[in-house]
């Protein structure tokens, strides 16, 4: 079975960029989108001749954040948003309900230039641990998105240069540790552990060409669950947004 997680940068832009071809290539059970900048009425109609049901969670904001789900396997049950209307106006997070699984798709906050939205962020990142906290406390728990954090400096390629900017401060780190070790696990981290793998590369400077890359985007899963899981990738030659896909295969 495989997850495709992926941050497009404007669902209608990454359409236009080839992405349907391939998805229907790669043709995984489920594809999670985040940063659609789309709603109900602006979906390109493409997404709908593709054979998966469609949830879509979009920011109250025209043009701006959300996320977006297709699955073949309908869920038990859906949730669009975590119960904070700080955080659920901007359509971060949808919550599909499996048999054997909670696999929640999100979108963290950005902390932004000169860290305007930093506070912000860290309230989501604790109330989002919180919330995944909960329904693993019932069965297990998939969370994927872009998480717009590199972890340790094996996830950016320039560290030093990067302290303090938005994505790699101490705080944002700092609670990428804290949610690891409430017992999940970032699932690409524990199959590969080799430097210069990155999801996300700035449109300036040719970085994509140079490899001057952030691992920002995830598959995290709770400890219980890693058994369950057979291997997790960066499909880091795929174009169609700054981001790369990421894949999780499970048993």
């Amino acid at each position: 079975m495989k997850i495709l997680s992926w941050n497009v940068n404007g669902l209608r832009a990454a359409v236009k960029n080839g992405i349907i071809d391939f998805l229907k290539k790669e043709n995984p059970d489920i594809i999670l989108f985040q940063e659609t900048k789309v709603d109900n009425m602006s979906v390109p109609e493409e997404i709908y001749h593709l054979d998966y049901k469609v949830y879509i969670n979009p920011a109250q904001k025209k043009g701006y954040s959300g996320t977006m789900a297709l699955t073949k396997t309908e869920p038990l049950d859906y949730v669009a948003g975590i119960g904070n209307k700080d955080f659920d106006s901007e359509g971060r997070v949808q919550t599909f309900n499996f048999d054997d699984y909670y696999l929640i798709n999100s979108y963290f906050p950005n902390s932004q230039h000169g860290l305007t939205r930093l506070d912000y962020k860290i309230e989501f990142d604790h109330e989002i641990l919180k919330y995944c906290d909960d329904l693993k406390s019932k069965k297990g728990v998939i969370i994927t998105g872009d998480f717009n954090v590199a972890h340790e400096e094996i996830d950016i390629a320039r560290p030093k240069d990067n302290q303090n900017n938005a994505g790699f401060t101490q705080q944002e780190r700092d609670f990428m540790t804290e949610f690891l070790n409430h017992g999940y696990i970032d699932t690409y981290r524990y199959f590969h552990k080799e430097p210069n793998h990155y999801s996300w590369w700035s449109y300036r400077f040719n970085a994509r060409e140079k490899n001057i890359g952030w691992r920002i985007d995830y598959f995290v899963v709770s400890k219980d669950f890693i058994k369950n899981v057979n291997d997790s990738l960066i499909l880091e030659n795929v174009m169609g947004s700054d981001h790369a896909p990421i894949e999780l295969i499970l048993k």
